[in-house]
Order: C-alpha cells, then structure tokens, then sequence
C-alpha cells in the first residue's frame, strides 16, 4: 500500500500532461502511485501516459469511455485508488519539489489528519508565478490537528481540490459531481464533516492559469451551490454554517460575474438574484465594499452594476491623470531646484556615493566610503540609496532618497561623486567623479554590447558615453580590467590600477568575524558551506538555477551546506522550491563579501564574484553546463574553462562527483587558482580603498606599497581550520572520469 495516490484527470492537456506526470514521479518521497485518467481526451493524453506507464510501475493508467469532465474523472482515479493519502492534481499543474516529503512529514508531525491543506501558487501564461493571497490562514502555529470550528477561515481559501491531501479511507465517503465549479461541493463537504484538520504553510502545487474566454459554462456555478445548499439541508448539525456558505456563493458569484462577457451579465445577474432568494441566509459579518457588491448580486441590479463600474473606472482614469499632473508638476520643479543648486558654490567638504542604481551600502562606494571616513575624516559622506535600503548605511553616513531635492543638491554641490554603475549628471567645473565599476569584466560590457542585442537589451549607447563623459577616474583591479575597461568605456578619464576596493575586507577579517558571520547565517559549527552565486542570463526570461540544489545535497551528505545567492537582477530567491535544511538562501542578505568570508568554497559560472572570491585562497568550482548558449547571448573576454580559478563541471552529475571525490579542493585545483589569483588578483592586499582615498583627496604619489599575493595571508576558511576530511563516502561518488575537468 503507498503513501500517496495521486490522481491526474487529462483532457486536452497535451502540453503540459508531461511535465505533470514527471514532477510527481520526480519527487523526494517515491512512496506512491500515479493514477492519471484519460478522461477520453482526443489528443496525445492517452499515448502519453501510455509512455509513463510503460517506464514506471508506479504509474496505473484509467482510460474512460467517454469525456465525463475533472469531477467524474477523480472519482474513476479514487475508485482504484490504494494509497493512504489522496492528492489531486489538474493535468496541467505540477507539484513542487520536495511537495510529497513535505506534506508526509507534516502528516506524521499532526497525526495523520482527515484532511491536511497547503498551499500553492498560480502560474501564470506569462510564466510568473503568485502565491495566493489568503495563505495566512495556513499559519501552522496553535494546536493540530483541528476542527473547522477552530480555524473558520480555512473557508476563506479557495475552494479547490488540489490544495489538500485527504485520507482515503475518510474521503471514500465523498464523490465529486458532474459539471463546472466541481471542486466546490467536494470542498465544502470535506471541510465540515472532518473531524481532524491539519495545515502546511508551504507551496505544494503549481498551478497553471491558461488563458480561457468566458463561456455559459460559468452558469453552472449555481447548480454546485444548490448541491452545497442541500447537503447543508441533509444534515441539520451543520445549518449554523449557512450564513457563512452564503457570503462565501456571494464572493463566488462577484467573482464570476467579472470573468464573464459583457452580454451575459444582465442574465447572470437575474439568475443570482433567484439563487439568492432561495438561499439567502444573512448573519456572516462583511466590510462595507463587500456588501455593495453582495447587493448589487443579490438584488440582480444589472443597471446599477454598470453605473458603478463606469464610475469606479472615471475615477481611476481622475486619479491616474491627477497622479501625472502632480508627477509633471513634481519634475519640473525639481529640474528647477537642480538649476538653481548647480549655480550656488560647491561644498568642499562633501562626499556623495551611490551603488547599483540606489541599492544598499556596499561593493566598491562603500568600502571607499568607509575609506573616507577613516583617511580623510574632514569630508562629510552620503548615501543614495532607495528608502529599502536605508538599514544598510552605517550611523553618521547621511541618507539621501533618489529622485528627492536633497539628491539633487547633494548631486550639484557636492565635490566627489562615488558610484559603481554610472550617475546621470551636469558636471561642474571642480567637481570629480569616480567610477569604481562592479568587478573585473569576464562577459561582454560598455561598447561591446553594440553587437549583443540580446544583452543589450535598450542601452542607449549615446547617453553611455556622455556618462563615460563626466568622469574623472575609474578604478581597476587588474591590468586586464584596465585595458577593457578603456576599450569599452573610451573618455578622458584616469585609470587608478591599485586594486578592487571592496575586496579589501578579506585580507582584514579575522578568524572571529568569520565565525560571527556563520553563526548569524545559521551555518553549522562543523558544515562545509558551499557559497552558490551563479550570474544573470541574458538570453533566458525566467532565472530559476538549473541545479537541483536540494539533490545535490541529498548526494553530498548531512556535512554540506549550500548558501543560495541570487543575482541582484534575478528579483527573488534562486530556488524558491528548495526545501531541505541545507539549502540556506541568502540572496536579501545586503553584503556578498560577508557571504563570501562565512563559506568554505565557491560555485559558481560565469560570475564576477570569481575574481573577488581569489582573493581568499579558497576553493572555486565553475558549473558551465551552458557555455556555448552564454557565449552566444553575451559572450566573454576569455574562455574561464581554458583559464579557470578551479575544478569545471560541465553537468550536475560532474558536480556532485568533484565535491564528493574531494578534487574541489585537491592539489590540481589549488593550482589552478594560484595561477588565477596572481593573474587578476595583483592589487588586491587590502589596502586598495586606502590608495584611491590618498590619491583623489590628497594627491598623494608614494602610495603604499603592495603586498604581492604569495605573501598575503587572508582568513582562513572555517573548513581549513576544522582539519577533517571533507569528501563523501565512495558509494556516494557518481563514477565520472575527471581527466577533461581541469
């Protein structure tokens, strides 16, 4: 007897049946069996699982004579269903990894409810998916498992079938009717008569939100609340729920009556306002705007239903025009503030830096701001940065919002402008800007992009180069960067070779702030944390990691941590679906060079953070599984295989091997990155910040003198000074040959 039975009606679903099948046989816990049911679908649905059945055993194909829909097509997959639990799933959803491990563990934590709801996110035709907005109902804090009675709100969800696991011996008792709106019913039935409820507040389900044109097939949606209704009426225990099922038909009804075309409202809204009468059962506490819209269904008023609607959309075009306005008015005067601050006289002692557009406190702006204030404590400094980011500038450093007048003016008076990216100004006579760019270029950059449009994407090469224009100095790390950086970005300005700024705090950390750094990642005290920071791909929309990091460290052991570090342009976690303990992400965390000092090594692709990362004399592995696709959108100054600061895997399997064999940190790699480190490393001795300061500020020419990198000695790492070995156990190893790696 499985675990799970998990059920799958196909009809039309051609596209997405694959994926579907796949996630679920894909999952952590193999503990279950897959019934998909043909529900007669005139597509390659049946051949399909036709395919699945054949390479699985775990797979039980139902094949229906004749299309029935979703509803009677579950109850076809729960008849030969032996599982302990039931799941449905639509055949164009797929389940999360790690859903079943999940919902089995929560199970066995509450007792093994009659029902246990979790939650899911909907996928949308563009590919963006959305967490549903009532998951805090799912909250797993109090007693479980529970009775409806405990947790009411559990009704404020949606009423769907895919969003719970049912114990099949309780659910037997239930049958999904014929129809649309079939999970209604189903739901609300399960819901009630449970004796045992449990929660998991965690995305299980993706669910797959197609693009559809209203049809008369919403119309059903009052057949499957008559049902509701009467098995309301068969059972007299349960009438103190009515008012409530009543708010929540008025939510459906609302609901659909926005989903359907313009020329079917009027009827709809007369065939509601019938429905109501018969069910009206008033008591449920509403807001004001619910019930306006609550009476507007009930009452079937189609006319005033309109009135509002135009009036509601008047007053957003009112207010969306009174927002330009004031946005018009706004700028202007704000371009005039800038004039008049561009004439009064500069501020001497004044420092303004900024990083990323307007992000937090850090990379080379703020290590040289740090430099200010240690070596040239005369200059006052600020930050730009947006309101989010406000907690990462240090006390005494004042904060300054983009867009504001204090920009402006700090933008006009202010006489040294420190920035990473490139800040759009009128240059005055005195002032002196340094660009400190954001690591040493391995893709393509500046000019370059010309022939990479992909990458390029709407860069206006023209107002790059008036920016290139404005600047004084450019910081570099390395000769390599010096030579592209006066390629690809051609003005007037000066190379300042003296290192990368931001890098300096590797060789000044010492062993406590690294164990400081650990303890506040919730890194275990004798872990091996793997620090994954892969870059941004031009060529793809989505930015989700091909890795399976949970896989990876299920086959490296309880010893391996993963730090997952998303690239700032990803816009949100790199593997959102990660669910074991040993996947940390880490991507809000506001310093990557705090990052870079907690773990043990490096992973990495094609990213910058190579060549700062050098500078710790710890292991770096490349994953360049799509090398020649990168080359192609953005391309690179040199092959990082021909040259690479450690071990390259080219697959996930390659990977796994190189940690588990300990060749991520054997002699060859070692090497390896000795070599990389002497090449792009130089300068980097940790005292670089120091050099720009007493140069640009002071005028200094006898800077101090650098510390060649074979004499350096930066912290070591927590695993290096653990002296344990660090491979995995050898049936754990994947047999792959290493010869081509290095």
């Amino acid at each position: 007897m499985p675990r799970f039975s998990v059920i799958v009606p196909a009809y039309k679903v051609q596209a997405y049946l694959h994926a579907c099948l796949e996630s679920v046989l894909s999952q952590s816990c193999p503990d279950l069996e897959l019934i998909p049911v043909d529900d007669a679908s005139p597509d390659a649905c049946g051949a399909i699982i036709d395919e699945f059945a054949a390479r699985d055993a775990r797979v039980r194909p139902v094949r229906l004579a004749r299309n029935q829909g979703p509803g009677p097509a579950r109850n076809a997959g729960m008849a030969e269903a032996t599982g302990d639990y039931l799941l449905f799933l639509d055949g164009d959803d797929t389940l999360a990894p790690g859903a079943l491990e999940a919902i089995a563990d929560r199970l066995k934590e509450t007792g093994e409810p009659d029902v246990l709801v979790h939650d899911y996110a909907r996928t949308c035709w563009t590919g963006e998916a959305i967490r549903d907005q009532a998951f805090v109902q799912l909250t797993e804090q109090g007693p479980a498992p529970f009775r409806l009675e405990d947790r009411p709100g559990l009704l404020r969800l949606p009423m769907v079938a895919w969003n719970k696991a049912y114990r099949r011996e309780f659910a037997a008792g239930f049958a999904f009717p014929p129809g649309h709106y079939e999970d209604a019913p189903w739901t609300y039935e399960v819901l009630l008569t449970a004796e045992s409820i449990a929660t998991l507040d965690r995305v299980c389900v993706h669910h797959r939100q197609r693009r559809t044109a209203g049809t008369r097939r919403h119309f059903e949606v009052f057949e499957q609340y008559d049902r509701v209704f009467a098995f309301l009426t068969e059972r007299p225990e349960l009438a103190p729920w009515r008012p409530v099922l009543f708010r929540r038909m008025l939510d459906t009804l609302t609901a659909v009556l926005a989903r359907l075309p313009r020329g079917t409202r009027a009827e709809f809204l007369r065939l509601a306002r019938a429905h109501c009468r018969r069910h009206r059962a008033p008591g449920a506490p509403a807001s004001p705007r619910e019930r306006l819209r609550h009476a507007l269904v009930r009452l079937g008023l189609h006319r005033t239903y309109r009135t509002l609607r135009l009036a509601a959309a008047l007053r957003r075009k009112a207010v969306k025009l009174t927002v330009k306005l004031a946005g018009t008015l706004r700028s202007a005067a704000l371009r005039l503030h800038y004039r008049i601050q561009l004439r009064l006289p500069l501020r001497q002692d004044r420092a303004v830096f900024c990083a990323y557009g307007g992000q937090g406190h850090g990379c080379n702006p703020g290590a040289l701001e740090q430099a200010f204030r240690t070596h040239a404590p005369h200059i006052r400094t600020a930050w730009i940065a947006h309101p989010g980011h406000h907690h990462t500038i240090p006390v005494g450093t004042r904060r300054i919002t983009p867009g504001t007048a204090a920009y402006w003016t700090a933008l006009a008076r202010s006489r040294y402008l420190i920035d990473n990216e490139g800040l759009r100004l009128i240059k005055r006579p005195g002032q002196i800007v340094v660009q400190t760019q954001h690591g040493t270029p391995l893709k393509h950059m500046g000019l370059d992009l010309r022939e990479r449009p992909a990458a390029a994407a709407d860069m206006d090469f023209d107002a790059l180069l008036d920016t290139v224009d404005t600047w004084d100095y450019v910081v570099s790390a390395n000769r390599h960067s010096t030579l592209t950086w006066e390629r690809v970005h051609p003005g007037a300005y000066r190379t300042l070779e003296y290192g990368q700024p931001r890098n300096d705090v590797f060789q000044q950390a010492t062993s406590a702030d690294v164990t400081r750094l650990r303890e506040s990642l919730g890194i275990p005290e004798n872990a091996v944390a793997i620090l994954y920071a892969p870059t941004h791909r031009d060529y793809r929309r989505t930015q989700r990691t091909t890795l399976d990091l949970d896989h990876v460290v299920s086959r490296l052991g309880p010893r391996f941590v993963i730090l997952a570090r998303a690239h700032r342009r990803c816009g949100g976690p790199l593997a959102p679906d990660a669910t074991s303990r040993q996947v940390i992400d880490v991507t809000a965390q506001p310093s990557v060079e705090s990052l870079c000092l907690a773990s043990d090594a490096l992973l990495t692709d094609y990213s910058s953070i190579m060549f700062d990362y050098a500078n710790l004399d710890r292991p770096i592995v490349l994953h360049a599984d799509d090398q020649e696709a990168y080359e192609a959108a953005r391309g690179t100054y040199f092959d990082v295989r021909a040259f690479p600061p450690g071990a390259v895997a080219r697959s996930e399997d390659e990977l796994i091997d190189i940690f588990a064999t300990g060749h991520w940190r054997g002699s060859r790699s070692a090497q390896l990155r000795a070599a990389f480190r002497t090449r792009f490393c130089p300068y980097d001795d940790g005292r670089a910040a120091e050099r720009v300061v007493r140069h640009v500020v002071f005028g200094e020419k006898g800077l101090p003198p650098v510390v060649p990198p074979a004499e350096r000695h930066p912290v070591p790492s927590a695993a290096c000074r653990a002296r344990t070995p660090l491979t995995v156990p050898p049936q754990q190893a994947a047999p792959l040959s290493l010869t081509d790696r290095f």
